[in-house]
């Protein structure tokens, strides 16, 4: 009888793979670090940081946004404030005020207090590029731990190497290393718990018990990544239903087993230990302790672990930081948010520069992803199905209904919550790991193809495939890769993916215009808009960097907090602006109830101005 596992050893014999040692997988790995390394650090600190962020390193450092004063002018160090060390915060500080003002849980947030530490401030104020380093960093590990992923489940150095190529090279990846968030800390613990994941799945093929450690590391992995982002709840869903899954087809394939003379023996396609058309053994014997109890030991202590987060996760759909996701009409919107999914999930591969860009290039960038998503699709599509008749057929049945129970999930809630996931591309984090691991298995059957090829036991329609996937050979998996770096050189140098916020674009203008003292008003509601401001304050503060501070003349801030169904923020602006000498430049940005009111005493400047992201702003000369 030949080894269970024959179609991944041929992975290890062939090509570049033929006859290296570890020390060669190793060095390979150092090489997919580096380029990830260099790729994340590129331009860390270029971006401006836009309001999430400034929430991410306040709430780190322990202060409030709710010592910033409303409903009068501010100046620029006030507004400013919270971003400054505060040597006598603690952990006690960053979680108090995060459960109180934010929606979030506090272990990024805590680990990230520790790191801003070591760091010396610039100009007076936290470093952003420290902030976000955590986060690059992070990202940076997520390389040889996908490497892993993809190694134990398809039992495939080749897997792994193509995986954290990929990873290192992924737009959508480097994006995410880029936020000073905590995605890319979910991303490891999202790694993690499918590599437990994937070892359960063995278990249950083998009616073995789950190891008790695997038990234990799982649970504490679970735990740990509720209380890093609340969307692990998704991925632990996601898992749910896959192992829901394998338990109908281990239930029925048991009820065969006592029933032989009514029910032939046919083996469970997750239970039999050879696919279709090869070799078949006798069935497993059935272990005395099955998976199965400890698989519900981890539910419960996973479900213990998250219920210590119910009183927060209750208030997170009536806070108002989370109401913007609610906004759109997404049954009326259905194409859209299925495009936006699509999207999404071609930038985990590939980017071409789409933003800051001209109308042309936008076009042609497009077109050559489609052309790309269309000659990539038939490759992956092809692998997996190959994979799915092969050896390791239930890791890939493990790892792709984990992707389609998620997908899944996202639109349950978009279309059944009203609350629509779809809108931000970082809220696909949960099952990016997956995607990329799967798209590995499924290319690294180019690399091997010829060689798996040889054996005769596969069926007519595994050797269609094979053939299929042997045409396309190593420059497949060159290309992709290729597409892949390009995306990313594309991230890095802001042409995809820019930040929510552009300062970097308004403040230029309001310098260029405004000959004289400004105002700059928003509408108050939560500390998105205090983030919003912040952003075209640090810009201020950046562009007198280099000047005499006697010749700069930095801007008033405004802060007029909005009651629901009010206009109290309009009679706040307006009263503001009786108080201040003239002549003056009045900016109102993202102002509500209207983004255009009415001020007495105020003219609006006709003059039209490009729009940007995150600011709609009009400009009043006030006499």
């Amino acid at each position: 009888m030949k080894p269970i596992y024959r179609l991944s050893t041929t992975y290890e014999n062939n090509g570049l793979f033929k006859s290296h040692s570890g020390w060669f997988h190793f060095i390979l790995l150092l090489l997919w670090l580096a380029i990830g390394t260099g790729l994340r650090f590129t331009h860390l600190a270029a971006k401006p940081p836009w309001n999430d962020e400034f929430a991410t390193v306040v709430f780190s450092l322990g202060n409030s946004f709710r010592t910033l004063p409303i409903n009068q002018a501010i100046a620029l160090d006030v507004l400013l404030k919270p971003l400054q060390l505060n040597p006598d915060a603690g952990f006690s500080d960053v979680i108090h005020n995060l459960m109180t003002e934010s929606t979030h849980p506090p272990v990024y947030f805590g680990l990230n207090h520790l790191w801003m530490q070591l760091f010396p401030t610039v100009d007076g104020l936290a470093s952003f590029w420290a902030a976000r380093s955590l986060s690059a960093i992070l990202g940076v590990a997520s390389i040889p731990a996908i490497f892993g992923l993809g190694w134990l489940a398809f039992r495939s150095r080749l897997v792994g190497q193509i995986a954290a190529a990929m990873m290192a090279v992924s737009p959508f990846g480097i994006y995410l290393a880029q936020e000073a968030r905590h995605y890319t800390l979910a991303i490891l613990l999202i790694i993690a718990s499918l590599c437990c994941l994937v070892i359960a799945t063995r278990a249950i093929h083998r009616q073995s018990p789950l190891p008790i450690w695997v038990s234990l590391v799982w649970v504490v992995v679970n735990s740990l990544g509720i209380a890093v982002h609340y969307f692990f709840t998704l991925t632990l869903c996601a898992e749910g239903l896959v192992l829901s899954g394998f338990w109908l087809q281990d239930l029925r394939y048991k009820i065969n087993r006592t029933q032989p003379e009514k029910s032939p023996y046919h083996p469970s396609p997750l239970l039999a230990p050879y696919p279709q058309g090869g070799p078949r053994a006798s069935p497993a014997p059935l272990h005395p302790c099955t998976p199965w109890w400890r698989i519900y030991a981890v539910a419960a202590g996973t479900l213990i672990g998250g219920l210590v987060w119910l009183p927060a996760w209750q208030n997170v759909p009536d806070n108002q930081v989370t109401q913007w996701i609610y906004d759109g009409n997404s049954l009326n919107d259905w194409l859209g948010t299925i495009a936006r999914v699509l999207a999404w999930m071609i930038t985990m591969l590939s980017l071409l520069p789409i933003e800051g860009t001209s109308q042309s290039i936008m076009i042609a960038s497009g077109a050559v992803l489609v052309i790309f998503g269309f000659w990539a699709l038939p490759i992956f599509t092809r692998g997996l199905k190959f994979q799915l008749g092969s050896l390791t057929r239930q890791e890939t049945q493990a790892l792709g209904g984990y992707v389609m129970a998620a997908i899944a999930l996202l639109f349950c809630i978009t279309y059944g919550l009203g609350a629509d996931l779809t809108i931000a591309a970082r809220y696909h984090f949960f099952y990016f790991p997956a995607v990329i691991v799967l798209l590995a298995a499924a290319i690294a059957l180019c690399w091997n193809a010829s060689m798996a090829a040889h054996d005769l036991e596969w069926t007519s329609r595994q050797r269609s495939l094979l053939h299929f996937l042997r045409a396309r050979g190593k420059k497949a998996v060159a290309v992709i890769l290729l597409m892949g770096f390009i995306g990313s050189i594309t991230v890095v140098s802001n042409f995809g993916y820019q930040k929510p916020d552009r300062p970097d674009l308004l403040v230029p203008i309001i310098q260029k215009v405004s000959q004289v003292p400004v105002l700059i008003a928003t509408a108050h509601f939560t500390h998105e808009q205090i983030g919003e401001m912040m952003g075209l304050g640090l810009e201020f503060k950046r562009s007198y960097r280099h000047l005499n501070p006697a010749a700069t003349n930095p801007p008033l801030f405004l802060l007029a907090h909005l009651e629901p169904d009010s206009q109290t923020s309009i009679d706040v602006l307006q009263k503001t602006i009786s108080q201040l000498p003239k002549p003056i430049d009045l900016w109102v940005v993202n102002f509500f109830p209207t983004p255009q009111p009415d001020v007495k005493g105020c003219l609006i400047d006709t003059q039209f101005r490009p729009k940007m992201n995150g600011y709609k702003h009009r400009l009043y000369h006030c006499f």
